[in-house]
């Protein structure tokens, strides 16, 4: 598990960083989406959607940068995993598509609310399923044949894929309970820390699912796991969800504010971790390393530049935008 710190490495982690981040930032955004029909019509549906109001359109840029990165750094990486993933990449971005007009038409569209509800709702799981699915036919190898891909239509169709993607629909859902207990008041918080208990354990029970069958996937996944000396790091992985876990729960049962919230992004943190164990360095298991899919040197170096100028401005206005509408909503918006 040697790492090379070159620019490919640095890229590897640009392009990590970026997926983290729309996890981070649009995780809880597709939560609230998931949860909303749990929340009652009128006042508490209000409040969920006024508390993504200012911020929904601008957590996904996160997907851009992270989809465009690959396209950019790692192109062969990107030409093999598209053609792979293709009906999930479709389902992903027309759920993030109808959410979007879902979410303007909610408020301009009285009469059918409850459709935009519905569509709302539908997008988000939708959206995040497919995110779900990728990552595990991602981790379940795809067929490659040569530079291209070389399997059916459907290969990523597994019980497998099924399951990752549930985990993620789950996962999500528990950031959007954790941050509305953040946001809003009333019986709409109440509600929130409801769900996000029984989100926590689904999320929780799911991980340990996935955890349990990733590593009979292939075999360089058993021996990054349990195998001398990288099970000596390998194994504080799970150590460390277990201590979050119990912190996550405990938060919750004393109705903390923060804290909730920021440990379930901890639960995400691990997972990618849990997830560069298994594959590093690898970017599609068992067939392209990150240096065998990495664009040219010098057009690492010029991207790298762009993104040297270009994250920190993301970075900054993003940070505003939360600062600005920082506190509680009601179902008129933020006070």
């Amino acid at each position: 598990m040697s790492v090379n710190v070159d620019l490919t490495t640095v890229w590897a982690f640009v392009i990590a960083f970026a997926v983290m981040m729309y996890v981070v930032m649009d995780g809880f955004d597709l939560g609230i989406g998931i949860l909303f029909p749990a929340f009652a019509p009128g006042e508490e549906r209000d409040q969920a959607m006024n508390a993504i109001a200012p911020v929904w359109d601008g957590n996904e840029t996160w997907l851009v940068l992270g989809g465009g990165g690959l396209m950019a750094a790692f192109p062969l990486a990107y030409a093999i995993i598209l053609p792979a993933t293709y009906p999930l990449i479709v389902a992903m971005l027309l759920g993030l598509v109808f959410r979007g007009v879902a979410f303007e038409f909610r408020w301009r569209d009285p009469g059918h609310r409850a459709m935009w509800d519905f569509a709302f709702t539908a997008g988000s799981v939708i959206a995040a399923m497919a995110q779900g699915m990728i990552l595990g036919a991602l981790l379940q190898g795809i067929e490659v044949a040569g530079r291209a891909y070389s399997g059916g239509w459907l290969d990523w169709l597994t019980p497998y894929s099924v399951l990752t993607g549930i985990g993620v629909v789950a996962g999500y859902a528990l950031l959007g309970a954790t941050f509305l207990a953040i946001k809003v008041g009333g019986k709409a918080e109440d509600h929130a820390y409801r769900l996000a208990r029984i989100t926590a354990f689904a999320t929780l029970a799911l991980m340990a699912a996935v955890s349990l069958a990733t590593p009979f996937l292939v075999g360089q996944y058993w021996q990054r796991w349990f195998t001398m000396p990288s099970f000596l790091f390998a194994s504080q992985v799970p150590l460390l969800v277990v201590i979050i876990a119990f912190f996550l729960l405990r938060g919750i049962a004393r109705r903390r504010t923060y804290a909730p919230f920021v440990l379930s992004l901890a639960l995400f943190l691990l997972g990618m971790i849990g997830l560069g164990v298994s594959m590093w360095p690898h970017v599609i298991p068992q067939s392209v390393t990150i240096w065998d899919a990495a664009a040219p040197e010098r057009s690492q170096v010029f991207m790298l530049v762009g993104v040297a100028i270009i994250m920190p401005m993301i970075l900054a206005y993003t940070g505003w935008a939360y600062w600005v509408f920082r506190g509680k909503v009601d179902d008129a918006g933020y006070h």
